[in-house]
């Protein structure tokens, strides 16, 4: 047990150390130079010229709700896509010359799950086409 946790644990000193070290050897060397510009918040590229609670247009909200929409659809698609392969283990799947014994996957009915992934993947689409009608692709 000791031989397999032994370089994990070596392996993360190793690195915790190295970035302390780097933060430090920054800190010492590195020039200390305090204006005003640099004491300003800094977001996204901009300069805060305006009050932090002006009014966005809902175009903004728009866009960014179908980014997030569009983005966590990826985060069902993998797990599907890494459960419903063609596992080995499987009764006519050979890996190399030998056949592997890999337990059979949880999934009773492919079929089911992927009815489910279409009926996902369709919604997304129906999503899709709103946001197109709606002109949130359009920009002005």
């Amino acid at each position: 047990m000791v031989s397999i946790v032994l370089p994990l644990l070596l392996f993360a000193g190793a690195a915790a150390l190295l970035a302390i070290g780097l933060l430090l050897l920054g800190r010492a060397f590195g020039p200390h130079r305090d204006t005003p510009v640099k004491e300003m918040p800094y977001e996204s590229g901009m300069d805060p010229l305006h009050d932090a609670r002006r009014r966005f247009r809902v175009r903004f909200y728009l866009v960014a709700v179908a980014f997030l929409v569009f983005d966590v659809e990826l985060l069902f698609l993998y797990p599907w896509a890494v459960a419903s392969r063609n596992p080995a283990g499987i009764p006519g799947v050979v890996v190399g010359a030998e056949r592997s014994t890999a337990p059979e996957p949880l999934i009773a009915n492919r079929g089911v799950v992927f009815a489910g992934v279409m009926a996902f993947l369709a919604l997304l689409v129906l999503g899709l086409v709103y946001d197109w009608r709606k002109g949130l692709f359009k920009w002005r």
